[in-house]
């Protein structure tokens, strides 16, 4: 197959969802862990260390090219085959059986798919963006683990946390085993374990995730 083939043939754009995914889901838990350290509850200590690290890392600045640049591949292909597969189906699913063959959310990618890119938005604004100038104006990063407190000492962007994270959740389900099966993980051997694996991460990922605006709203953690 060639490049170009990749990026506008059906096959080739599952391919570039597949890998962007599994990147991501990499991305995911590289993400999930450094923020997790807040859960040692040592005043943003250890997560303002290594936040630190990462943002003054010239190598994690590299990444950080690779990682807008899937995150783009990523939301264009999603897009681009929600696109083709609607005008694959002028009539939506039938009622009669549409659940029976597949979950709502597997249907609904692109739906999912458009609620986390507009809560990236909103995070990036409220993070990535404010720190970098920050960085690049000040010479030094911002404090992030108090400016995640006051972030999340609104009730309201808390509820916008919840509901991205919860369109996460249900856009994993799918996108988890989609991407295995992909790459072959299709066999009967191997759907239940990827199938097993996928539910686990959508459900644990996005609940850690949850739980820090939470606990941070509560002021269980501060």
């Amino acid at each position: 197959m060639k490049w170009r083939q990749l990026f506008i043939s059906p096959v080739g754009r599952k391919i570039v969802m597949a890998f962007t995914g599994l990147f991501l889901i990499l991305f995911l838990v590289v993400h999930v862990t450094i923020n997790a350290c807040i859960f040692l509850n040592d005043h943003g200590k250890t997560f303002n260390a290594v936040a630190h690290f990462m943002g003054t890392n010239i190598l994690i600045h590299f990444l950080e090219i690779g990682l807008f640049v899937g995150f783009i591949l990523h939301i264009i292909q999603g897009w681009m085959i929600w696109a083709s597969n609607s005008k694959k189906r002028p009539v939506k699913y039938a009622v009669w059986g549409a659940s029976a063959n597949s979950h709502w959310y597997s249907r609904s990618m692109g739906l999912l798919g458009t609620l986390i890119f507009i809560f990236l938005v909103i995070h990036l604004a409220n993070f990535w963006v404010p720190n970098r100038y920050h960085y690049i104006t000040q010479g030094e990063e911002l404090n992030l683990f108090e400016r995640m407190k006051l972030i999340f000492s609104s009730p309201i962007i808390v509820l916008i946390y919840l509901g991205g994270l919860v369109s996460l959740s249900y856009h994993l389900m799918h996108g988890f085993q989609s991407a295995f099966r992909t790459f072959g993980m299709n066999s009967k051997r191997y759907i239940p374990i990827v199938r097993g694996i996928g539910i686990a991460f959508a459900i644990i990922v996005p609940v850690l995730f949850a739980l820090m605006p939470i606990l941070v709203y509560l002021k269980v953690i501060s």
